[in-house]
C-alpha cells in the first residue's frame, strides 16, 4: 500500500514500482507500518522529516522543567541562627522550583530525642508554609528521619 507525498492513496503496488515512482519525484519511499497487511509505505523527503522530528524534540526538551532535590541537614539541637541560614537557603531553592529535603540523623543515645527532631521539622514546615508544601515524610523508628518539601504551584 503506497501513500503519496500529499497524503493521497496510490493503492497497492509492487515495491519496484513504488521505488520507481519515488525516484521520478526525487523523494524517498519510507515504510510506515511494516506489520500491517499489506505493509504501508509513504513517499516523503526523509531528511526533511527527520529534521522536523529533531526540531520538535528539541522544543519539547526546552519546555520541560526538571526539578532537582536539594538536601539540607539539620540536627535536633540546631540553634536559631544556624536554622535561619538553612531556612534562607531552602527558601531560595524552593523559589527556583526545586524540592528540598531536610534530613536529620541521630547518633548513639540521641535516638531518645526523636520527638525533639519531629518538633524541629514541624517548626521548619511552619516557617516555610508560604512557599512550600510537605511532599513526603519519613516514618519514625530509624536512626535517620527526613522530610521533603515541594514548592507551591502558582
Amino acid at each position: 500500500m503506497v501513500i503519496g507525498a500529499t497524503g493521497e492513496q496510490l493503492g497497492v503496488m509492487p515495491t519496484r514500482q513504488a521505488v520507481t515512482i519515488a525516484e521520478e519525484q526525487g523523494i524517498d519511499l519510507v515504510e510506515v507500518s511494516p506489520n500491517s497487511d499489506p505493509p504501508v509505505c509513504k513517499l516523503m523527503d526523509y531528511g526533511k522529516f527527520k529534521y522536523k522530528e529533531q526540531k520538535k524534540e528539541a522544543e519539547a526538551r526546552k519546555n520541560r522543567s526538571e526539578t532537582e532535590l536539594k538536601e539540607l541537614r539539620v540536627r535536633y539541637i540546631t540553634d536559631t541562627g544556624d536554622l535561619e541560614v538553612k531556612l534562607k537557603k531552602a527558601r531560595e531553592f524552593l523559589t527556583e522550583g526545586n524540592k528540598v529535603k531536610f534530613s536529620m540523623r541521630f547518633r548513639g543515645r540521641e535516638i531518645m530525642y526523636q520527638d525533639m527532631g519531629v518538633e524541629k521539622f514541624k517548626a521548619i514546615v511552619e516557617r516555610l508554609k508560604d512557599v512550600a508544601t510537605v511532599d513526603e515524610k519519613s516514618p519514625l523508628g530509624g536512626r535517620q528521619i527526613h522530610i521533603v518539601l515541594a514548592p507551591l504551584r502558582k
